[in-house]
C-alpha cells in the first residue's frame, strides 16, 4: 500500500508541480493595444437562454471595437422561451451587424450543430466563439485583434472565470473552476495543451476547415472546444496559444443546484474517454487516482484499517500542492480565496470528483432538457 501511495504521490507532484511551471511561462498580456484590423464572426449557440441573453446582448453593445469589423451570428437551438424576442428587442435598432439562424440538428451533439451552421453562413475569417450565459470585457476583441496582429496563431484560447460568488455552492465549484483554468494554462505553459474553453475561444475559419470540423467526434455530445484544440495540437502546436489576458477573461454562471452542477460535471468528464492526448489521459488518470486514493485512506482510517496519519499526510501534501496552483490562477483571474472554503471543499472534492467519475462511466445525464445516452 505504502509503494502505491507513494507512487501516485510522485506523479501528482509532476503533474501539479509542471502546471505550476507551466503557469508561469505563458506571459501574461502587456502589449499596447494596436488600431484595429481583424475582423471577427462571433457565433453564439443558445437554448432557452432568456434569463442570461439580456447580460450578454448589453455587454455586446458595449465591446469597444469598431462595429464594421465583426457580425454576431447567434443560433436558436430550438428555445421555447422568449430568447428569440429578447435578441430581437435589444438589437432591432442599432447599427449592428447580427443574424439569428435556426439550428437543424443532425448528430449526437446539437451546440456542435449549431456552430457549424453559424461557421457556414459566417463572413470573416476569424471565429470567436461564447455561450449566452457569459459576460463579455470592453476590450475583448481588441485585444484578441491585437495578438492576431502580433502572432502566427491559427487558433487562440482565452480565460473563463465564474462571475463572483455567494453561497458555498457557488465557492465549492468556483474553486473546482478555477483548478480547471489553472491547469489549462499550465499545459498551454508546459507546449501540452489539451483543454479550452468553448466559452472564450477563436480561431481561423480556415483551419477549423482544414481539421474537418467536429465532423470527427459528432458522436460525442460535448467537447466542440477541447477536441478542436486537441486536434489542432496534432496538426501543429506552434499556431496554438493561450491569451493569458486580465482584460480578455469571460464571466459565466456557476450552476444554480447541485443537481445542476453534478449534471454539468458528468458531460465534461464523459468526453474524457475520447481523449487521444497522451498528456491528458495522462492528467485524467492521475488526478482521479490521487483522489480516490484520498477517499479510501479517509474511509479506511476511520474503520480503523490504515492510520489517520496517512491520510493527513497525503491530504495536506495534495492540499498544498493544490493551493499553490488555485492561489497563482485566482489572482489571475481577479477572485480573493477565503481559506476555510478552500480546506472544506478540499475535503469534499475527492468524494464529488470521485461520485462524477464513477456516474459518467455508467450513466446517460440531462443537459439542458435534452438527454444525451454514453
Amino acid at each position: 500500500m505504502l509503494i502505491i501511495i507513494l507512487a501516485i504521490s510522485f506523479l501528482y507532484l509532476l503533474l501539479i508541480g509542471g502546471f505550476i511551471i507551466g503557469f508561469d511561462n505563458v506571459n501574461n498580456f502587456k502589449e499596447k493595444l494596436l488600431v484595429p484590423k481583424t475582423k471577427f464572426s462571433i457565433v453564439i449557440p443558445f437554448r432557452n437562454e432568456s434569463d442570461n441573453l439580456p447580460r450578454l446582448l448589453d455587454s455586446i453593445l458595449q465591446l469597444e471595437y469598431p462595429k464594421e469589423l465583426y457580425e454576431i451570428l447567434l443560433i436558436d437551438d430550438a428555445s421555447t422561451d422568449d430568447s428569440v424576442l429578447i435578441i430581437k428587442s435589444h438589437l432591432k435598432d442599432t447599427l449592428y451587424d447580427w443574424t439569428i439562424l435556426k439550428n437543424n440538428p443532425n448528430t449526437s451533439s446539437p451546440k456542435k450543430d449549431a456552430l457549424k451552421i453559424g461557421i457556414s453562413e459566417s463572413k470573416y475569417d476569424w471565429i470567436i466563439t461564447t455561450d449566452a450565459d457569459c459576460i463579455l470585457p470592453e476590450e475583448w476583441l481588441n485585444i484578441y485583434d491585437t495578438v492576431v496582429q502580433n502572432s502566427a496563431y491559427s487558433l487562440i484560447a482565452g480565460p473563463v472565470a465564474y462571475k463572483k460568488p455567494k453561497s458555498f455552492l457557488d465557492h465549492f465549484q468556483n474553486l473546482d473552476f478555477i483548478s480547471l483554468m489553472g491547469s489549462t494554462i499550465g499545459s498551454f505553459g508546459l507546449k501540452k495543451p489539451f483543454m479550452a474553453n468553448g466559452a472564450n475561444l477563436a480561431y481561423k475559419k480556415a483551419l477549423f476547415h482544414q481539421l474537418n470540423g467536429f465532423e470527427d467526434d459528432s458522436n460525442i455530445a460535448s467537447g466542440d472546444d477541447v477536441f478542436l484544440l486537441q486536434k489542432a495540437v496534432r496538426y501543429n502546436s506552434e499556431q496554438v496559444g493561450y491569451l493569458k489576458a486580465e482584460g480578455a477573461i469571460v464571466l459565466t454562471n456557476p450552476q444554480p443546484t447541485w443537481q445542476q452542477l453534478v449534471y454539468q460535471r458528468v458531460r465534461w468528464a464523459s468526453k474524457s474517454i475520447y481523449y487521444k492526448s497522451a498528456f491528458s489521459i495522462f492528467t485524467a488518470f492521475t488526478v482521479f487516482f490521487m483522489n480516490i486514493l484520498c477517499v479510501i485512506l479517509l474511509l479506511s482510517s476511520i474503520t480503523g484499517l490504515t492510520n489517520f496519519f496517512t491520510f493527513l499526510s497525503l491530504f495536506v501534501f495534495k492540499s498544498f500542492l493544490d493551493f499553490i496552483l488555485i492561489n497563482k490562477t485566482s489572482g489571475f483571474l481577479g477572485h480573493q480565496i477565503p481559506f476555510i472554503r478552500f480546506l472544506i471543499s478540499s475535503i469534499l472534492y475527492p468524494f464529488f470528483t470521485t461520485y462524477i467519475v464513477t456516474i459518467s462511466t455508467f450513466k446517460n445525464y440531462d443537459w439542458k432538457g435534452r438527454t444525451f445516452n454514453k
